[in-house]
């Protein structure tokens, strides 16, 4: 009957993240996630391995294929070493924003391939050209 008050699973009863339960983490977070659940607390999860950084990683991306946000709160201290370690804390909290609030605005990644690149190009041409210029001239 407790599906009745918790119609959908936030996981919070899972305890631990490693290879031996990776399967059925995954499966379960899917399962949340199709059934609406957007907040995953995983605040019982004490023991992990490496494998719990891919797990969650896999939650995230299915959470952007199906077109919704996916945050993971409360995470354990074992946990959040581990995103640490492998550089994913901005992957798997795209959320988070405090540590960058100041450049958000301004650094938008879906600018960044366009803006830079064209900016300093014709900067840099242009000083070569003088640069090649004055040096010509001294040699003659």
């Amino acid at each position: 009957m407790n599906a009745v008050t918790e119609p959908v699973d936030n996981l919070q009863s899972l305890t631990s993240l490693t290879v031996l339960n990776a399967t059925a983490a995954l499966e379960r977070g899917y399962a949340a996630l199709k059934a609406g659940q957007t907040v995953f607390d995983l605040r019982h999860v004490l023991t992990v391995d490496s494998v719990a950084v891919s797990v969650m990683l896999s939650w995230q991306r299915a959470a952007q294929q199906a077109g919704v946000k996916l945050e993971l709160k409360n995470l354990p201290p074992a946990l959040q070493s581990l995103t640490k370690l492998y550089g994913v804390c901005s992957l798997l909290f795209p959320t988070d924003v405090k540590l960058e609030q100041d450049g958000a605005v301004l650094r938008n990644p879906a600018h960044d391939e366009f803006s830079p690149v064209k900016a300093p190009e014709s900067v840099f041409s242009k000083k070569t050209q003088v640069a090649g210029d004055s040096a010509a001239h001294h040699h003659h």
